[in-house]
C-alpha cells in the first residue's frame, strides 16, 4: 500500500542530536555518513497507547548492528529513550504513532567513505509520526523480484543498516506490476522475504517462514513465533520455495510499519481463497491484544 501525506503531520518536530527543529528546518551536514553512503542503522518503533512495543529489542538489534559497523560514542540506551520522550512530548503525540529512530556514524572532517574521517561521533535522529498501520486489511498482491537479498557472504542482514538500494530496486519492480510489493529470493533461491517485511506461509494449520539467513530478524516477526509457541499453534523456520508458497493456503506478512498482513496473490496466483485466512485472523488478533497489554512506557 502507498503511504499518504497526513496534515496531522505538516508541523512535526524532528529531533537530530537533541535539537527539536521544525520538519522544514530539520536536516543533516552534508558531510554525515547517511549523506556520504548510506553508513546508518536505523529502528522502527511503534507507539501504542503511550508505550513503545518492543523497545528493548529495538534498542538492542540497533546496538549490535552499530557495533558490527565499528560506530565509536554510540549513546546509551537511556539516553536514546530519553530524546523519544522528548520528541513525543513535543509533538503530543501518544498512540498511532510511527518512530523512525536513526543513528548514523556521523559528521565527516571532509567527504570520503573511510571512517578515520568521522572524529565527532554518531548523530542520532528520533522522527515520530502520525501513522497508522500501512497495510491493507483486504490482502497484498506481492510478485517475485529479480533482485536478490543479500546474505551473510556479502552484507549480512542481521546489520538493520540504511544502504537499501536492493530494496528499493524490488519495490521498483513491485510498483511497475502494479503489486504492494516485491518478493525477494536469497541467493540459493529460495524465499527471504518482501522488500519491507518479513513473510510467512500456513499450509494445513502449519506456520512457516523463511529460516534468518537472507532476511531480517524483525521484532513483529518474533513476536508471531512468540505468540505460535505460547498458542500452540504449529510453526516451522525452513528453506521456503515459490511452490510451496504458490500453494499455501494463507499468506501473511509481519512489520513494525503494517503489523500482520494477509497475503492474496503472488505472482498472480491467488492464494488460499483470495482473502485473508482463519490463523493470520486470528494471529492478527493475538498481535493486538499483545501491543495492547505490553511495551515500555515513554509518554506521562
Amino acid at each position: 500500500m502507498q503511504q499518504q501525506f497526513q496534515s496531522r503531520n505538516r508541523d512535526l518536530i524532528v529531533n537530530i542530536n537533541g535539537q527539536l527543529l521544525h520538519r522544514d528546518e530539520a536536516g543533516v551536514s552534508p558531510f554525515d555518513s547517511a549523506v556520504q553512503g548510506g553508513d546508518a542503522v536505523w529502528e522502527g518503533l511503534r507507539l501504542y497507547e503511550g508505550r513503545i512495543f518492543r523497545l528493548d529489542r529495538h534498542l538492542a538489534r540497533l546496538r549490535t548492528s552499530a557495533r558490527a559497523l565499528a560506530f565509536t560514542g554510540i549513546p546509551s540506551n537511556e539516553r536514546i529513550v530519553a530524546e523519544i520522550r522528548r520528541t513525543l512530548a513535543a509533538n503530543d503525540m501518544r498512540d498511532g504513532v510511527h518512530i523512525r529512530l536513526t543513528l548514523t556514524r556521523g559528521v565527516k572532517i571532509t567527504s570520503g567513505m573511510d571512517p578515520r574521517l568521522n572524529q565527532a561521533g554518531p548523530t542520532l535522529i528520533v522522527l515520530a509520526e502520525h501513522k497508522a498501520p500501512a497495510a491493507s486489511r483486504s490482502g497484498l498482491k506481492l510478485v517475485t523480484s529479480s533482485v536478490r537479498r543479500t546474505g551473510p557472504d556479502t552484507v549480512d542482514p542481521r546489520i538493520h543498516h540504511a544502504n537499501m538500494l536492493p530494496l528499493i530496486l524490488a519495490k521498483i519492480q513491485a510498483n511497475v506490476a502494479g503489486a504492494d510489493d516485491a518478493l525477494m529470493l536469497d541467493g540459493r533461491g529460495f524465499i527471504a522475504e518482501t522488500n519491507a517485511t518479513n513473510f510467512f506461509i500456513v499450509t494445513d494449520g502449519v506456520v512457516m517462514t523463511s529460516r534468518p539467513v537472507a532476511c531480517l530478524e524483525g521484532v513483529t516477526r518474533g513476536a508471531v513465533l512468540d505468540l505460535c509457541a505460547a498458542n500452540e499453534i504449529p510453526l516451522r523456520e525452513k528453506d521456503l520455495t515459490l511452490t510451496e508458497a504458490y500453494g499455501a493456503d494463507e499468506a501473511f506478512c509481519s512489520g513494525t510499519m503494517g503489523e500482520l498482513a494477509g497475503v492474496t496473490e503472488l505472482d498472480g496466483r491467488t492464494i488460499g481463497g483470495g482473502i485473508p485466512g482463519p490463523l493470520t485472523a486470528r494471529l492478527s488478533d493475538l498481535f493486538r491484544d499483545l501491543t495492547a497489554t505490553t511495551g515500555v512506557p515513554v509518554t506521562a
